[in-house]
């Protein structure tokens, strides 16, 4: 992909009109209700029937429909479920759709943190990629991200372009990937085909940045049984923080063909291009927590002459063929790549030896200052997934069954690094050290393979109680080799992960659930001298989940509520570890969290609040250093809550005012937990007006301040690489937009 043919920002809404006119020119008149027969739409889904809603019949013509709420939006793709909406699932999932990401003026995964309380940043710096913490549980980018339901890896920049929606499975992910962490899994919904769409965004923020987007679709053919969607990006990056300017684009394409009635061919391909300079979190001075009101949150200690972006470029494609049996079964095929190139460079601030400290900056605001390289890095990622399901009916009992089977493949393949001391910087920024660019580092090359075979079961025992069953079951071969040839390590596993829940309809729209499940981690001593056991992997890392809850979606109620324990394994290495067999890696304890979680949303006439809440006990137990049991992990808030109200204001069509508040409890900043960072509270106001232009023309502006009071706190406290890092809240901004949608 040639990322400089696209067009800059301001040239891409002039783009958009010429296309948009040019389709609109061909458009047919608007497709009737799909008929029965061969001349089937293409639009129409091709999926086992659903089992129709409980409650209320359907809505008339003319009734107007708000869909406001985190349950109403059908079925959970990552669930693995298929056909059963996400409020008559026993798995706890946010579906944030398009609408709610643009109103948050979300950029990246990094901004789902304001719209769910169960998610909370896990080292989020600007300009590098997003990692978020479900449950207290910092997820794996290796392995606990999700693109239409199969695996990539999350160790990039993720376009939000071409997503409809991104949803989050939350708890012990077992019934739905091999390895993962505990806390859950992302899921990107690509934007697919649907029927005539001709959109334009424009969208400006104050220190600069500017963005510009189209979203383009048609069916074609005499049954409209081809379609095509394209969607563009152009992002000029001018961030807050001083010194981290940069770009981003973004291409994809996705068609489908409707070759029969009963078969379904979608291809997709999307290539994204972000480059920046990263920016290093700030740390302790010394034994002091500095206050957040003293630092200057838009300093950037990534800010030496020789600083280069760091650049994440991607293409990923896919292909799935749908085909429904006359029997309503279906089965599906479906198969990814995905191919990453990175190119990782940072003025990179890391402890203070003049105070023999590694993990902190110097107590007189000094640190040691690192030229951390390694260019042309490579990841590339292979799956392919083949799926069955429908329902078969025992007597009066029903089993919706699906059964699957999935063959991924990953490497890694990195060239030599450069990890030198460079001098000494300062916190202010001022200082200027010369590089120290040499290759003086070996880097990590990693293989995996993995087959997972799964099947499962959700089984009618009566019209209000259905009992759900999954089991997984893995083979992993994994190995890894420095790129010397050095160290290297070779394994394989297998094992099988089961999940099993019981759900009752107390009344037509109100279920109560309860479930257990298993995830795997997979870990492996490293090959060094100082390892009595090296290049031995460890016994799976098998993490437990229980969880209660109920749901109910109403007429002008939506609510969720449910109480989890997950327990963790955790691996550690044990004795001095200073020379030559004096450190074993091995099972050291557990990480158990405990905790209550639960959402809210209530529409009344003009008004719509939601609501989400956490409260979680995380702690150490089982540890080999009884000194380690009962403490808090570090940058896990024990308590959050978000909440988002908006109003409808009247005599004022189409206008809507919101209000937005985030809320996280304190943070250990240190293992030991001798140091805390305070809890924080930030709110976020926008107004919407959907102006309508003309019978097919609608104008939605978006004026929105984030950070309202210009709170200035600790908003995360990662402990990474053996240091003790520190993020400042970004200081008070706006953002306006300007959508164009023709119809």
């Amino acid at each position: 992909m040639a990322f400089a043919r696209i067009p800059p920002p301001l040239a891409l809404p002039a783009l958009a009109l010429a296309a948009s006119q040019a389709l609109w020119a061909q458009t047919i008149p608007a497709m009737p209700e799909p008929v029965t027969g061969p001349a089937r739409s293409a639009a129409a889904p091709q999926t086992p029937a659903a089992p129709p809603p409980l409650g209320d019949g359907p809505a008339s013509p003319t009734q107007k429909i708000t869909v406001t709420g985190q349950m109403h939006a059908g079925p959970l793709r990552v669930g693995g479920f298929a056909g059963n909406a996400l409020s008559r699932t026993p798995i706890a999932a946010s579906v944030l759709t398009e609408s709610k990401l643009r109103d948050a003026g979300a950029r990246g995964v990094a901004d789902l943190t304001r719209l769910d309380a169960s998610l909370s940043d896990a080292y989020n710096a600007e300009g590098y990629w997003g990692t978020l913490s479900v449950r207290g549980f910092s997820l794996d980018g290796r392995f606990n991200t999700r693109r239409d339901g199969l695996p990539v890896n999350g160790e990039t920049v993720i376009s939000l372009a071409n997503k409809a929606a991104i949803e989050l499975l939350k708890g012990a992910s077992g019934i739905q990937a091999g390895t993962s962490a505990p806390g859950g899994l992302i899921n990107h919904v690509v934007k697919r085909p649907t029927g005539s769409v001709h959109s334009a965004t424009l969208q400006l923020r104050d220190a600069g940045s500017m963005a510009a987007s189209v979203d383009l679709g048609h069916r074609f053919g005499p049954d409209r049984e081809w379609g095509l969607r394209v969607n563009a990006q152009s992002e000029q990056l001018r961030p807050l923080v001083r010194d981290a300017e940069g770009s981003r684009h973004a291409l994809a394409l996705a068609g489908d063909w409707q070759w029969t009635r009963d078969t379904l061919i979608e291809v997709e391909t999307e290539s994204s291009r972000q480059s920046q300079p990263s920016v290093p979190g700030y740390s302790l001075l010394g034994n002091r927590l500095p206050a957040a009101s003293s630092v200057d949150a838009r300093v950037n200690l990534n800010n030496q002459a020789w600083t280069q972006p760091v650049v994440f470029a991607g293409q990923t494609s896919s292909v799935r063929v749908k085909h429904t049996l006359p029997s309503q079964w279906q089965w599906v095929v479906h198969a990814m790549t995905q191919r990453l190139r990175n190119d990782d460079r940072v003025a990179f601030p890391y402890g203070c030896s003049a105070e023999n400290t590694f993990d902190r900056y110097c107590s007189d605001g000094r640190f040691d200052l690192y030229d951390f390289r390694s260019d042309r890095e490579r990841r590339t990622s292979d799956a392919v997934d083949f799926s069955a399901n429908g329902i078969v009916r025992s007597g009066s009992i029903d089993h919706q069954v699906s059964a699957g089977v999935l063959s991924t493949r990953f490497k890694s393949r990195f060239e030599r690094q450069a990890f030198n001391g460079a001098g000494v910087g300062h916190v202010d920024g001022s200082v200027q050290v010369p590089a120290a660019p040499a290759l003086t580092d070996e880097n990590t090359l990693r293989d995996e393979r993995s087959l997972e075979v799964s099947l499962r079961d959700a089984i009618g025992l009566s019209p209000t109680t259905r009992l759900w069953l999954g089991l997984r079951h893995s083979q992993l071969k994994r190995n890894s080799v420095r790129t010397d040839g050095s160290r290297g390590t070779n394994y394989e596993q297998s094992f099988t992960t089961p999940w099993v829940a019981l759900s009752h309809q107390i009344t037509p729209r109100t279920m109560a659930y309860a479930s257990a499940g298993q995830g795997i981690e997979s870990d492996v001593a490293p090959n060094r001298a100082r390892y009595t056991n090296a290049g031995q992997a460890l016994p799976a890392l098998q993490s437990r989940q229980v969880e209660v809850g109920v749901k109910h979606d109403g007429a002008t109620l939506d609510a969720t509520a449910a109480a989890f324990r997950i327990t963790r394994p955790q691996a550690s290495d044990l004795g001095p570890c200073d020379e030559a067999n004096s450190c074993t890696r091995q099972m050291d304890g557990d990480a158990r969290h405990l905790g209550v979680e639960g959402m809210v949303s209530w529409r009344f006439e003009n008004l719509t609040i939601h609501t989400s809440a956490m409260v979680v006990q995380a702690k150490r137990q089982g540890a080999a250093d009884a000194a380690q049991n009962g403490l808090r992990p570090v940058n896990v808030p024990a308590k959050t809550f978000r909440a988002l109200a908006a109003y409808d204001v009247p005599g004022l069509a189409g206008l809507t005012l919101q209000a937005g508040l985030v809320y996280e409890g304190d943070r250990m900043v240190l293992p030991d937990n001798s140091l805390r960072a305070p809890g924080w509270t930030r709110w976020d106001l926008l107004a919407r007006w959907q102006q309508v232009v003309s019978r097919h023309t609608t104008l939605t502006w978006r004026l929105g301040v984030d950070n309202a009071t210009n709170t200035q706190a600790w908003k995360e406290t990662p402990y990474q690489f053996g240091h003790a890092y520190l993020f400042p809240m970004a200081p008070r901004s706006w953002r306006a937009s300007v959508q164009w949608d023709l119809n």
